[in-house]
C-alpha cells in the first residue's frame, strides 16, 4: 500500500511514481513479439537475420514487393511442467512483424529462405550493372 507520505508533492510527480513500474511495459512488449534482426552484405547478395526460437515454418510469412521485404509471424509456445507438489503451465503468444526497405540493385527475383535453429536467413540477390558493349555503327553508301 502506497503510504501519503510516500507520495510525491504534486498530483503530476504521484502519477509518474505510480506509472514508473508500466511506464515501459507497452515498448517490453512489442520487443518481445519483435523478433532480433541483423543485416550484412557482400559482393552478390544482402543477408539479414531474425532470431524466431520456438516459431515453426508454417507460422512465418516472407514477402517482397516495391523494395520492401516484410516477414511476419506468430510465436506460439506452451511449456507445462508437473512434478511432486507442483504444476506449471505457461504460455506465450503473439504475432510479429518486421520490415526491411531493400537497396535500388537488391533483385526480388533472386530471395532465398532458410530457418534453422531458430535463426531465420534470408539472402536477397544483388542486380548485376549491364556491362556497356561497343556497338558497330554501319556506314551507308551515300
Amino acid at each position: 500500500m502506497v503510504e501519503k507520505s510516500d507520495l510525491a508533492s504534486t498530483p503530476n510527480d504521484w502519477w509518474s511514481t505510480f506509472y514508473r513500474p508500466v511506464q515501459h511495459f507497452g515498448q517490453q512488449v512489442a520487443e518481445f513479439f519483435s523478433p532480433n534482426s541483423d543485416a550484412a552484405v557482400s559482393d552478390d547478395c544482402y543477408e539479414i537475420n531474425l532470431e524466431l526460437p520456438g516459431v515453426s515454418d508454417d507460422d512465418i510469412s516472407i514477402e517482397a514487393h516495391d523494395n520492401r521485404l516484410t516477414v511476419t509471424g506468430e510465436k506460439k509456445s506452451n511449456h507445462e511442467e508437473t512434478g511432486k507438489n507442483y504444476y506449471f503451465s505457461e504460455r506465450t503468444f503473439g504475432s510479429f512483424r518486421r520490415s526491411f526497405r531493400l537497396p535500388a540493385d537488391a533483385n526480388e527475383d533472386a530471395i532465398e529462405a532458410t530457418h534453422k535453429d531458430g535463426v531465420l536467413t534470408i539472402r536477397v540477390g544483388k542486380l548485376q550493372p549491364e556491362q556497356p558493349s561497343a556497338k558497330k555503327i554501319a556506314i551507308n553508301k551515300g
